[in-house]
């Protein structure tokens, strides 16, 4: 059996990984396409979200590996020669694909493995022993978001261009009756060497196909970038510290009332950040809201003090979770779209804590946050972290153990505040 390329036909290596390639790339995307259909409400829902992405996944790195062990095969063998080398227009348009089809082998695996690696709380893993992420890979949001327009654009590209192949391949065996399809099917040992002709230049199939991608990659760009401006505009107005607008002249939320008469100064919050946390599918998932209101006031000679905090939810920016975490069986942010805090500050001996109420989803339960704080002249620095169980607010309820979603929600606040 030929192992190798001759100028009449396909070796058995070639015809192997066109063959498997093909197979695995039409199972990925009828995988990933039936994974868009899948509902999200239950913890069986979820699981199976899991495990199909995950085969979706894994096969989109076995086609990135096999595309790439082809091309380096095919670069070392000779191309068979075309079968009708004076129909120039038609050989460049058959070059110019296969070339393309070589370009979406690498493209859409790559960018879904980027994506992946880029993700806040990527839950769906690679089934296979050599980590998820790739190593120098940033986790961003907007990052993400651009790997994933080239995806889910390049999985289009694709299915276009092998349709292109496919009617290709079915105008030499039913109208021009050659020996195309001879030659990749394993029958064609015994065919003539084909006709001589002029030959393309070398390198036009190839700029042709780069040129078809870089538009797809410069359309998806743009496209994503208008698709994911909503879900990004929280993260940028989270790195432009929103919370400094939050002062004592501020009005506070209705919902937010001091726990107590306020005594001492007040302290108004110039710049800060609110995240959270969140375990998923056992990988971190960190968030952060872009809005909130402080009122604080406190008191450095007696130590105590109050603190009023009123989150609107529907800032909160947490990766492709975001909606989820908003929906009804979560937060509830339709119903409920302030969570509020309310607590009394004291000292204790290794440093503050603010211990009250918080309200979240339509439910109370008590707080406690520990904090560090420093005050140099009529400036206040404040660090603390708690832990909260979302249990104690009813959400999540439908998760009832920690295989989709953790009990455990981390909160971390900083802020810099000064004395009015």
């Amino acid at each position: 059996m030929q192992a190798g390329n001759t100028t009449r036909n396909y070796g058995w290596v070639t015809r192997s990984f066109h063959w498997t390639i093909a197979i695995l790339i039409l199972t990925g995307m009828a995988i990933g396409l039936y994974a868009e259909t899948l509902p999200s409400s239950t913890d069986s829902d979820i699981a199976q979200l899991f495990t199909t992405y995950s085969v979706h996944k894994t096969i989109g790195i076995a086609v990135l590996v096999l595309a790439v062990l082809r091309i380096l095969w095919a670069i070392t063998q000779p191309r068979p020669a075309p079968l009708h080398p004076n129909r120039r227009a038609e050989t460049l348009l058959g070059e110019t694909v296969h070339w393309a089809l070589y370009c979406g082998m690498i493209i859409m695996p790559l960018s879904g493995w980027l994506r992946h690696s880029s993700a806040p709380g990527e839950f769906a893993r690679i089934v296979w022993p050599f980590g998820q992420r790739l190593p120098g890979m940033p986790v961003d949001e907007i990052v993400s978001a651009a790997f994933s327009a080239i995806h889910k654009t390049s999985w289009l590209v694709l299915a276009a261009l092998i349709l292109l192949h496919v009617a290709g391949a079915l105008k030499h065996a039913l109208i021009d009756r050659d020996a195309t399809l001879s030659r990749m099917g394993g029958r064609s040992t015994d065919l003539p060497e084909p006709p001589a002709g002029p030959h393309l230049p070398a390198f036009a199939a190839p700029l042709l196909a780069l040129a078809i991608w870089a538009v797809a990659i410069s359309l998806a760009l743009g496209i994503g970038g208008e698709d994911d401006a909503p879900a990004t505009a929280p993260v940028e107005q989270a790195q432009s510290a929103a919370p400094a607008e939050a002062t004592a002249a501020t009005e506070p939320a209705s919902e937010a009332q001091p726990v107590a008469e306020a005594t001492g100064p007040l302290w108004a919050v110039q710049q800060g950040n609110l995240g959270i946390t969140v375990v998923q599918g056992n990988s971190p998932v960190t968030g952060q809201f872009a809005d909130w209101d402080a009122e604080i006031t406190y008191d450095p000679d007696t130590q105590t003090g109050q603190v009023s905090l009123s989150i609107p939810l529907e800032s909160l920016s947490l990766g492709s979770v975001t909606s989820t975490a908003l929906g009804p069986d979560f937060m509830k942010a339709g119903d409920h779209p302030i969570s509020t805090f309310e607590a009394d500050i004291r000292a204790e001996a290794d440093g503050h804590i603010a211990e009250g109420t918080m309200t979240l989803a339509g439910a109370e339960a008590p707080v406690t946050l520990p904090f560090d704080l420093q005050i140099e002249s009529d400036t206040a620095t404040m660090t603390g972290q708690t832990a909260l169980d979302r249990r104690d607010f009813d959400v999540g309820a439908g998760y009832a153990d920690e295989s989709t979603v953790g009990f455990t929600v981390t909160v971390d606040v900083d802020l810099t505040a000064t004395r009015q």
